[in-house]
């Protein structure tokens, strides 16, 4: 290698290395926005920084090799399989475009941009039905089939340019991990109640059996003893509730126990935030295609993603390119919700 080629490699690594940085300055300002309190951990940005490099070049990877934004638009139904898949009629498109106000107010705030980036995601339930399939030159009814559809479209995440949305999201996914992890903080101030009250039950039932045996012999005169083996139960699962309190560390701990949540979240991306490549061959009615059938279809590959967090779920998802005139005006908009009413 020659010294240009090594000044050149070592500049290039150098700016790599930089823009990481940036990222990880930039996300763990997100954070304190987030929670504040964070902050105050010993040597936060230090702890924290290394966990985030990573986390965020995991989800930069899954981000990264995202196909190209697709045109959505009325016109693209008839052309592109993906967009056809996704609604039932080309007047679906617009009119689920126009509802986003995400959308509009991307355009509203750049009023010189003809095309929005934007993230178009979906709920994909796959049906077991019976219809018409052609076996040979023979159509033949009631068939067991599969078929696809999709509801619930929603645009959320926009931008100026692919490249700017392609950041937002990887931004957005880490947000997301951050409060994935706050998130078990909150189940361990759950438990610590339940473990609490149920210490206080079990001291309160003690307390009974052992007052019953001394004042029922009083009143009665019995010289019978409480059960022994029940006390020792309840003494037992006292002792392990207690155990199982101290577990979770003390109120004072909370901010520490806090940021640890966090980090471990961090540390480990892939175990709460993956995207999964579904391939279909579908025909022109969204019904799945057997491997053998020799009817026209298209290959589409389905990109789903788990979403994590208190009811994690997954969605289908596509980057897609919308453009200003597509648009429908909000006076008929307005006239179509009226009509809804």
């Amino acid at each position: 290698m020659g010294i240009l080629s090594w000044f050149a490699r070592g500049k290039r690594d150098r700016e790599s290395e930089a823009r990481v940085d940036a990222r990880v300055t930039d996300a763990l300002a997100r954070i304190i926005r987030l929670d504040p309190q964070l902050r105050l951990v010993e040597k936060y940005e230090a702890r924290m920084g290394v966990v985030l490099a990573t986390c965020i070049g995991y989800v930069e990877s899954l981000v990264m090799a995202l196909p190209e934004p697709r045109g959505a638009s009325a016109q693209a139904w008839s052309s592109d399989p993906f967009i056809h898949a996704f609604f039932a009629t080309p007047g679906d498109v617009a009119s689920v475009l126009s509802r986003s106000a995400e959308l509009r107010a991307c355009f509203e705030q750049n009023p010189d941009l003809a095309h929005v980036h934007a993230v178009l995601s979906m709920a994909m339930y796959e049906r077991r039905v019976l219809g018409v399939a052609w076996v040979g030159e023979h159509a033949r009814p009631d068939v067991a089939q599969t078929t696809v559809s999709f509801n619930d479209h929603r645009i959320r995440i926009c931008a100026r340019t692919d490249g700017e949305l392609r950041e937002e999201i990887v931004l957005r996914a880490v947000d997301q991990l951050v409060l994935n992890g706050m998130q078990g903080v909150a189940n361990d101030a759950s438990k610590r109640e339940v473990l609490e009250e149920e210490r206080a039950l079990l001291k309160a039932r003690l307390q009974l059996l052992e007052r019953q045996g001394a004042g029922m012999r009083a009143m009665i005169g019995s010289d019978e003893a409480p059960d022994v083996g029940e006390v020792a139960r309840l003494q037992a699962r006292i002792e392990e509730n207690s155990q199982n309190l101290a577990s979770l560390g003390l109120p004072m701990d909370l901010l520490d126990r806090k940021f640890e949540h966090v980090r471990v979240v961090l540390a480990a991306p892939e175990a709460h935030l993956h995207v999964e490549v579904k391939r279909l061959r579908l025909d022109r009615m969204n019904v799945v295609m057997e491997p053998t059938s020799t009817q026209p279809g298209d290959e589409i590959e389905f990109r789903l993603a788990r979403i994590p967090g208190s009811s994690p779920e997954t969605r289908t998802f596509s980057l897609v390119r919308v453009a200003r005139t597509d648009l429908l005006p909000e006076r008929t908009m307005l006239h179509q919700a009226a009509r809804l009413i």
